[in-house]
Order: structure tokens, then C-alpha cells, then sequence
């Protein structure tokens, strides 16, 4: 595996949204007062063009253990994390601007102060980690990218994988939501070839899960919930 000084891609494709639906006054103070405060340092190629590797304990004043949630949404899962885990430290990625904002209201209202929020891109974040930083992954609700010509934009492809295995330490887990069968099809042959080893796959979630607005959506309208668990070789 390559380190985090190994040069990067110049530019790459990102799918998916940006952008939604106008925010409200209130979202729109969350992000000019509240971001800059949880955004890591040295994630962004302008402050850091050279994608030197960042520190994880300056994001928590320690050396706690650091999870990561990748594609929070509206931050739910996230925050229920933050607040049930005081003493892990939690980043979550998500370059959805409106999740964002509803992120920042959820942890004002929550009160928790163990987490770190990347406005952008995880392959970004992921660039700059150390490696075997992280004890904790979690992939919930991802875009399915449901047309068998979009796959390749998946998560569970090597493209994203090998720089996760990269920041996980040997031993952390790797926790995926879904309710795309074939999105399970592909994790569970992708994944392993990542460098993981399947844990459990089933119906039950974990002890400590939370559902998701997307979860809800998708028991409306009559899909099964797929939890899987991998762990780091």
C-alpha cells in the first residue's frame, strides 16, 4: 500500500450531488459560524498541495481512537455515534452542502464535541490520513448507483477501497448499510479483495445502530435493510 506522501491524482471525476434544495437562514449560519471550527486542517490540496499526512490527534486534543463515517447524509447516525462514544473521536465526510448544514444544527443541538466534519470528498480526506489511523469505518446507506454502467462508481471499488484499507489499522472494522441487493453482491466480493475479512452479514442491526432517514425510506417502500461487517487483515 502507498502512503499518504505518495502523489496524488491531479483531478478525478466526482458523482452525485452538491448542492440541493435552498438553505435555510438557519443552515446558512451553522455553515459560516460552525464550519470552519470542525473542518480538519490540511485536507484541501490549496492548504496542503504537497498532501502531506495530517494528524489525527490535533483534531482531539489526544490520541483517541478516530472513526470515520463516509456519506453521513443528514448526520443522524453520525451525531447518535458522537454522543454514545464520548471518548472516540469521529470524522465524518460528506460533500452535500444541505447535509452539511443539517450535520452542524444536530451537533449544536446535541451538544457532543468529539467530531471533526469534512465538507468534500473522502478520497480527499483519505489522501491525507496517516495510515493505520482509523478503528472504525462506517459506509451507510451509500449511493447505489443502481444502472449496472454506474457500478464502477460504487464505493466497494478498488478505487476507494485500497485507500481505506490504507488508514485502517490492522483489526478495525469496516461497517456496511444497505438495502440494494446487489450493492451487498458487490461489497461482499470487493471488499474482501481489499484486504478485509467478512465478520457477519445479515438482517439485524448493530447493538448500537441508529436508523437513518434513508433507512426509513427504504422500509416504506418494502426494501430489506442489509447490515454487513468486515474486519481490517
Amino acid at each position: 500500500m502507498s502512503d499518504a506522501t505518495d502523489s496524488p491524482p491531479e483531478w478525478r471525476n466526482f458523482y452525485g450531488r452538491i448542492r440541493g434544495h435552498t438553505l435555510r437562514a438557519s443552515q446558512r449560519a451553522y455553515l459560516s459560524e460552525d464550519l470552519d471550527t470542525l473542518r480538519p486542517a490540511g485536507v484541501s490540496r490549496d492548504e496542503n498541495p504537497d498532501r502531506n499526512p495530517i494528524e489525527p490527534a490535533a483534531l482531539f486534543g489526544d490520541d483517541r481512537p478516530v472513526w470515520l463515517e463516509i456519506g453521513f447524509g443528514g448526520g443522524e447516525h453520525l451525531v447518535h455515534m458522537a454522543a454514545t462514544y464520548p471518548d472516540i473521536g469521529i470524522i465524518g465526510a460528506e460533500p452535500y452542502v444541505n447535509g452539511v448544514a443539517m450535520l452542524l444544527g444536530k451537533i449544536r443541538a446535541a451538544g457532543v464535541s468529539n467530531l471533526a466534519v469534512h465538507p468534500g470528498d473522502v478520497r480527499d480526506l483519505m489522501e491525507v490520513l496517516p495510515a493505520a489511523s482509523l478503528d472504525r469505518v462506517f459506509l451507510n446507506y451509500p449511493d447505489p448507483w443502481p444502472k449496472r454502467r454506474h457500478h464502477r462508481r460504487r464505493f466497494v471499488t478498488r478505487e476507494h477501497l485500497a485507500p481505506l484499507a490504507r488508514v485502517m489499522r490492522p483489526g478495525a472494522e469496516f461497517r456496511v448499510a444497505t438495502d440494494i441487493p446487489d450493492y451487498v453482491r458487490q461489497t461482499l466480493v470487493e471488499v474482501p479483495k481489499a484486504g478485509f475479512d467478512l465478520v457477519s452479514r445479515g438482517g439485524d442491526p448493530w447493538p448500537d445502530w441508529i436508523a437513518t432517514r434513508y433507512e426509513e425510506k427504504a422500509l416504506r417502500e418494502g426494501r430489506v435493510p442489509h447490515y454487513v461487517t468486515f474486519r481490517r487483515r
